[in-house]
């Protein structure tokens, strides 16, 4: 009967994931367009402070201040509103890819995903967090 379970469970999950891979990560809606501009504008901002070390990939899909010390003290204010304001960006973005695809609960399975896809495509050089903590790229 555990193994029957267990196999149950299993084709559960893989049925669960069959049905994510068929969801459109690419899907456009106005608030998610909204959503890409208010990033897009910011990355101009950020893309000096990845380079610094400042601010580093998480492994979650979110941004964290790595390094306050590379930026001047007058400046890290706006360091951490920046980052704040990208990852509120980030979580709505995930949750809006989801609901444009009739299914809020693939939120988290978006966010998983575009987490793996900023670090896979982050340049050489940029601080991204994984399992064993943070290195650089």
């Amino acid at each position: 009967m555990k193994a029957a379970w267990k196999f149950l469970m299993a084709m559960g999950l893989f049925a669960a994931t069959l049905v994510f891979a068929q969801g459109n990560l690419e899907v456009n809606t106005p608030a998610i367009a909204a959503l890409k501009a208010s990033m897009a504008d910011r990355h101009a901002q950020l893309a000096p402070l990845y380079a610094s070390g400042a601010v580093g990939l998480k492994s979650d899909g979110s941004l964290a201040v790595h390094d306050a010390n590379a930026v001047p003290l007058a400046q890290r204010s706006k360091l951490n509103t920046l980052v704040a304001a990208e990852n509120s960006d980030r979580a709505a973005l995930y949750r809006e890819i989801a609901a444009a695809n009739g299914h809020p609960e693939w939120a988290d399975d978006i966010r998983r995903t575009f987490a793996q896809r900023w670090i896979d495509k982050a340049p050489s050089g940029w601080w991204v967090q994984d399992q064993r903590g943070w290195a650089r790229k």
